[in-house]
């Protein structure tokens, strides 16, 4: 039943931020009572989400070391160089839209990732393995990113905004508490009980999420619907790279068909909803950056739509290549 729940959450998500806009866009004198749930919901939903994630086996991440090494290449050094290119078709445009695309496109995906690795004949053991790796490294390298790609820009929105606090509010603490979590399902068995129960809640909450910031921020999404049209095009172009990249990787490294699909998947997965609510954080004038979040989370839905199909039939097949059949003999 969770893992159905798990393969329909594409269309889940599409059902609730179109019933979100559509009753925003009648209602708006609900959005302020939306915003208001919207961040203790997010919370739940980080912690529920890091409870999944294995924060205490880290050391097992370690022990494919060419494919972590191909992970982290790809998504911490070829990614960076990707998006600086795409930048590029965003010269002149308002920076809260390059802000809310450098944080989107930076980080990458640690929850519904390792669901589409699974969904895509990837391997979960490695995605799951690798999600707090990934987790870590994006939240200490987002700061660094930040300030390489927007420059002081990125000091003067910590001190003028609540960025700080949602940071530790919403991100740190969860994070803490999770892992607290798990080192207590490790001595007691409701308490492993507790956690599995908590497996069926990131979807549901997520797409509450969604509700809420579809309806709370759809007059936003309106104002500057000219944006998204630039926006699109780099999504799309993104996600194309991403594949190409991680089929690049997936042979320089000479990975197994399975651990080069897990690569790819997590290239084209982007943390949308954990970055989401340090964009909330900022001041009124960057609040574009949080329509160019949403946008891209509904954007690498319909992407990952694809990716199911190109990836495991086209892009990286059973075997696809040399190597690959000889893993097969051994």
């Amino acid at each position: 039943m969770r893992e159905k729940l798990e393969q329909r959450q594409v269309w889940i998500y599409l059902v609730v931020i179109l019933a979100g806009m559509f009753i925003g866009w009648r209602s708006p004198e609900l959005t302020e009572t939306w915003e208001l749930w919207l961040w203790p919901v997010l919370g739940v939903l980080l912690y529920t989400t890091f409870t999944q994630v294995p924060l205490i086996h880290l050391a097992s991440a370690f022990r494919d070391r060419r494919f972590l090494t191909a992970l982290l290449v790809g998504n911490f050094i070829l990614v960076p160089l990707v998006v600086s290119v795409l930048l590029l078709l965003l010269r002149g445009y308002d920076p809260a839209v390059r802000l809310g695309v450098v944080m989107v496109l930076l980080v990458p995906c640690t929850d519904w990732f390792i669901s589409f690795t699974h969904l895509g004949r990837g391997d979960s053991a490695r995605a799951i393995a690798a999600a707090p790796v990934l987790l870590i490294a994006q939240l200490a390298l987002l700061p660094v990113y930040i300030w390489l790609f927007m420059g002081n820009l990125a000091i003067e929105l910590a001190v003028s905004s609540h960025l700080l606090p949602a940071f530790f509010g919403l991100i740190v603490v969860p994070l803490i508490l999770a892992w607290l979590t798990e080192r207590w399902a490790e001595q007691r068995s409701l308490a492993r009980t507790f956690v599995d129960r908590l497996g069926w809640l990131p979807v549901p909450l997520l797409a509450l999420v969604v509700f809420l910031i579809a309806g709370s921020q759809v007059r936003l999404v309106l104002e500057n619907g000219a944006l998204l049209w630039p926006v699109l095009v780099v999504f799309v172009v993104y996600l194309v790279a991403a594949a190409f990249s991680g089929k690049l990787l997936y042979r320089l490294f000479k990975l197994t068909p399975a651990a080069g699909r897990t690569l790819t998947f997590s290239l084209g997965t982007r943390n949308s909803f954990v970055m989401l609510p340090l964009a909330l954080s900022l001041p009124d004038a960057w609040r574009a950056a949080v329509v160019v979040i949403v946008f891209q989370s509904l954007v690498e839905l319909f992407g990952m739509l694809a990716y199911l199909r190109w990836v495991p039939q086209r892009m990286i097949p059973e075997y696809g290549s040399q190597h690959s059949v000889a893993d097969m003999k051994h």
